[in-house]
């Protein structure tokens, strides 16, 4: 009885090991945090541009503002909040809290070093990355 209840054990923990993370989607977070000021197609449109004190960022153009290149740490970190903190001029929200739920995947920042990043601020930059005109 022991042993069968040890091997249904572990057949389940393994089941639970090999199940796949819940998908997440660059589409839905950009959705969720960034359209409702920049806009569906990211040209800086959205319902609640009109009522900032500066127009949001036409996010379609980063590479083209960036020498052709997506800056794609720089992304992330904007996004993260990381280098607006303390800039009282910056309408954005800092979205690392939020952005901080579900798995971490690793990420190569450019040095070399795969750090664990939160999979939900990758894909957004993904999804932004893939928005470039």
């Amino acid at each position: 009885m022991i042993r069968i209840f040890a091997t249904t054990l572990a057949a389940a923990a393994l089941l639970v090991a090999c199940a796949p993370e819940r998908q997440v989607s660059g589409r839905a977070l950009y959705g969720d945090y960034c359209a409702s000021c920049h806009g569906t197609g990211g040209t800086g449109d959205g319902p609640a541009a009109e009522g900032l004190g500066k127009a949001p960022a036409d996010l379609t153009t980063i590479s083209a503002r960036n020498g052709g290149s997506f800056p794609m740490v720089e992304v992330m970190s904007t996004i993260d909040g990381y280098t607006r903190r303390g800039d009282r001029a910056s309408v954005m929200p800092e979205l690392g809290v939020a952005l901080q739920e579900g798995p971490l995947v690793m990420f190569d920042t450019g040095d070399g070093i795969a750090t664990p990043t939160p999979a939900n601020l990758v894909a957004l930059a993904n999804y932004l990355k893939g928005m470039q005109r």
